[in-house]
């Protein structure tokens, strides 16, 4: 009696599950990512020498957004106010608080006149500290 041979045995590696696996992935990172940026997306202004706060950063920081067009966003929360509200949630977001920090930022474009404004309300408020938020520029040479 002859024996059959049997097939060779495949030593490659199969890589379609795992390019199945890598596009599932991708495809939940895509979808994930723009969730995870905070508030609203303003282009900040350039300077200099800008100061690193990263307790702006903070889940419970308190953040005023002031978009090109005048628009004002209160963080936590993402919520769209008008300038005549921005004291009592602000004032109501700071009780109970040690730091009474708020955080302002502003699209490179908005109107001057919209940032004092808010600034002055949260004055108004009762806030201690300010801190407004710039994007790091790179120094020219020979300064």
């Amino acid at each position: 009696m002859k024996r059959e041979k049997t097939a060779a045995v495949v030593s490659d590696i199969n890589v379609t599950p795992m390019v199945d696996v890598m596009l599932v992935l991708l495809i939940i990172f895509m979808v994930i990512t723009p969730m995870l940026s905070k508030g609203q997306t303003v282009e900040f202004a350039k300077a200099v020498n800008a100061i690193a706060m990263k307790e702006a950063d903070a889940e419970d920081a308190i953040l005023v957004a002031v978009t090109r067009d005048g628009a004002l966003y209160l963080m936590p929360g993402n919520t769209r106010v008008g300038p005549e509200e921005i004291p009592a949630k602000v004032s109501d977001l700071l009780t109970g608080r040690l730091d009474k920090t708020v955080y302002v930022k502003s699209d490179a474009r908005a109107k001057y006149q919209a940032v004092e404004e808010v600034v002055d309300y949260l004055r108004a408020a009762g806030v201690d500290q300010l801190g407004l938020l710039t994007e790091s520029q790179a120094k020219k040479q020979g300064e």
